[in-house]
């Protein structure tokens, strides 16, 4: 079983900066993948970032250049840290996580088992 617990949300003006942070517990094993989602009001959860244990990354193209994930495997951290912020980036953002899974690209909802509760970005223009 996985924990995931998200934390760094908060309100910034358009072209701010939040770094996004995911702290996971429990087993897990070494070859895993973990994603970045957000879901804003009456719209579907979307994939933004997700990086497997060896560092390999893929990003959807809404935030490709302008957010970074990464993560620190001794603390089972993950980060998403978000540059140029816009208002239509304003979501709930949620942790994801697989043991068994190896994204070779964003996933969709339904590739990962386990979840955090999410943490609010809200952009101000």
């Amino acid at each position: 079983q996985v924990q995931l617990v998200e934390s760094g949300g908060g309100s910034v003006q358009a072209g701010g900066s939040l770094r996004l942070s995911c702290a996971a517990s429990g087993y897990m094993y070494r070859s895993y993948c973990m994603a970045w989602f957000r879901q804003a009001p009456g719209m579907e959860r979307e994939g933004i970032a997700a990086i497997n244990w060896d560092g390999t990354t893929s990003y959807s193209d809404s935030v490709k250049g302008r957010f970074t994930i990464s993560k620190d495997n001794a603390k089972n951290t993950l980060y998403l840290q978000m540059n140029s912020l816009r208002p239509e980036d304003t979501a709930m953002y949620y942790c994801a996580a697989d043991p068994s899974v190896r994204c070779t690209r964003v996933p969709d909802r339904a590739d990962l088992d386990f979840w955090g509760r999410g943490t609010q970005v809200t952009v101000s223009s």
